[in-house]
């Protein structure tokens, strides 16, 4: 049984695709600028007040957030078939009451979207765009027409 543990983590490292980590450092580090995504005029996303236990791959709770286009787009009047270009959504996930362990963000580029995950602490697992890492983008992608590739909330309509 060990050992099929020992392969089993080694398989799991090894479909790891982190094809940006410099970019998805500098990532992290914007949206921890200044007062950081905590504060305004980031904001909660919609449905998402507090934490709320998450059945998805990114831990089993959750805290989102989003940023001031993203706040903006929702808040209207129009309606919006795409996220506007410089969208970012922080997805904090816990894997108990108190310790962070993972932070996935997605932002809207010009050429698409952008994926990251970083562990608790801010240490790239995952990054790429232009439709990779494929496991970011076969999850999102099924999500492409209700809400730009976001799983947790919808565009306004």
């Amino acid at each position: 049984m060990r050992r099929f543990a020992v392969v089993l983590a080694l398989v799991a490292a090894g479909c790891r695709q982190n094809d940006d980590p410099d970019g998805a450092k500098a990532l992290y580090d914007k949206v921890n600028s200044g007062a950081g995504f905590k504060s305004a005029p980031w904001s909660r996303a919609p449905g998402f007040p507090e934490r709320k236990p998450s059945f998805t791959a990114h831990s089993t709770e959750v805290e989102i957030w989003i940023n001031e286009p993203m706040v903006k787009a929702l808040a209207g009047p129009e309606q919006i078939t795409a996220w506007p270009e410089g969208s970012i959504v922080v997805k904090e996930g816990f894997a108990s009451a108190t310790k962070r362990s993972l932070v996935a963000i997605m932002e809207k580029r010009k050429d698409g979207w952008y994926f990251t995950e970083l562990d608790g602490d801010g240490e790239p697992l995952w990054s790429a765009s232009d439709g990779k890492p494929s496991l970011c983008v076969d999850c999102h992608g099924n999500r492409a027409s209700y809400s730009d590739s976001i799983y947790s909330f919808e565009l306004p309509r």
